[in-house]
């Protein structure tokens, strides 16, 4: 057989984990999970099935064959449906053809849009930490990627502006990425701090890649800014929203790009030849999605922050641990540094001895160090249980350091 190509290759990440890839870690974590362990790197959808409205749109188009096949970009009563439900939730004007692009979730519009505007070889400025799979699939697209550290602070993580403006001014990155709601932290650009980065984007003519997949999942009603109804920005931001998280949508596969119409050109054309076009008969839910669901999204976004309150109570009973919950998204980020061990072996430890699978933090970056990642979207009861467990191997683990236990 030939050797592996280098893009695959790429994919690895070497260097995040001593002695092994990322992509290795992740599977030599995986090879030692005990039976009936607890997966907390995504939702639970039993617990947080998908809207009733759901199946019933699929069905209603399932029936009718002749929308099996839709033009690459999206069924265009879909998108002339979701384009005026757009519009009021991202406060632009659009043209639903133009400027919208329907991709099999999330994940795939992420990549053709990384596609679509990351060049051979340029400069990438990405956040860090920021989800796990922007770095692999820059990787993959062979760019030269300037990490822009956001900073763990007492109270809220701080984007480093230097870094970030010498980013473009000193070693010419022309593409910006990050996530609003942050994943892995849950932290939320404020206006003021959108309003800085749309400046200094507009200063050096940057595009701005902005992952919004978590935009509706907000904490007691915390206010969201969209980057893309900024002065000046819907021109340079291409908006990757989807349903698959908050509503439970993912087994659908629907993501959504917003953009200017040049790079949605681009987009569709890379659809073309990996996946020709979102499900068909699934993106019959868009026109319902954000238009008629919001009753029902402010029943369940309580029972959110009631897990993310057992989850934060729990884990303080830990005096060593830093924990400081933030608006957005269902995550939480312990800082476990003070073990003075690795993020992977913190995480080994709870996989083997807690039965419970967190998502460590070299996944997410070079400031992952340290860290782990839970999804509290859970059933109450299971998780109540599997808290303690974790609760008491880490516990035991400072004692073995000669930390300060729960007394």
């Amino acid at each position: 057989m030939q050797d592996e190509p280098k893009r695959i290759n790429r994919l690895k990440l070497p260097g995040r984990v001593p002695g092994s890839s990322a992509r290795q870690a992740d599977l030599e974590l995986l090879s030692q999970a005990p039976s009936g362990y607890l997966d907390t790197t995504h939702f639970d959808t039993v617990r947080f099935p998908p809207p009733d409205w759901a199946a019933a749109a699929f069905e209603r188009a399932a029936k009718d064959g002749s929308l099996a096949y839709t033009p690459y970009r999206g069924n265009d009563d879909v998108l002339t449906a979701l384009g005026g439900t757009l519009e009021k939730f991202l406060g632009i004007s659009l043209n639903p053809k133009e400027q919208i692009v329907l991709t099999p979730g999330t994940q795939a519009g992420l990549f053709a849009t990384l596609t679509a505007v990351a060049e051979e070889g340029a400069r990438i400025a990405l956040v860090d930490p920021d989800y796990l799979f922007n770095a692999r699939m820059l990787e993959f697209l062979n760019a030269d990627i300037g990490y822009v550290p956001l900073r763990q602070s007492s109270t809220k993580p701080e984007l480093d502006f230097d870094i970030l403006e010498k980013e473009f001014s000193e070693h010419g990155a022309r593409v910006l990425v990050f996530s609003n709601p942050n994943n892995p932290t849950g932290y939320v650009y404020s206006r003021d701090v959108l309003e800085k980065i749309a400046t200094m984007v507009a200063r050096y003519d940057v595009t701005v890649v902005a992952d919004s997949l978590y935009s509706r999942l907000m904490h007691e009603k915390h206010p969201y800014t969209h980057l893309c109804c900024l002065p000046g920005m819907q021109d340079r931001v291409i908006t990757l929203l989807g349903p698959s998280k908050t509503e439970s949508l993912s087994g659908y596969r629907l993501g959504v790009v917003v953009g200017p119409a040049a790079v949605m050109n681009r987009i569709e054309n890379i659809l073309s030849i990996v996946s020709l076009r979102a499900p068909a008969y699934a993106q019959h839910l868009l026109p319902i999605w954000l238009r008629d669901d919001e009753a029902w999204l402010q029943r369940l976004l309580p029972e959110f922050t009631a897990l993310r309150r057992m989850t934060v109570d729990r884990l303080r009973r830990l005096p060593w641990l830093r924990l400081e919950p933030q608006p957005g998204t269902a995550y939480v980020w312990p800082d476990v540094s003070a073990l003075q061990m690795s993020d992977f072996e913190v995480a080994r430890a709870l996989l083997t001895k807690a039965g419970v699978l967190v998502s460590p933090g070299y996944q997410f970056g070079i400031q992952g160090d340290g860290h782990f990642r839970i999804c509290y979207a859970r059933d109450e009861k299971q998780w109540s249980l599997a808290l303690d467990r974790m609760v008491e191997v880490l516990d035991q683990l400072a004692r073995e350091r000669g930390l300060e236990t729960i007394r």
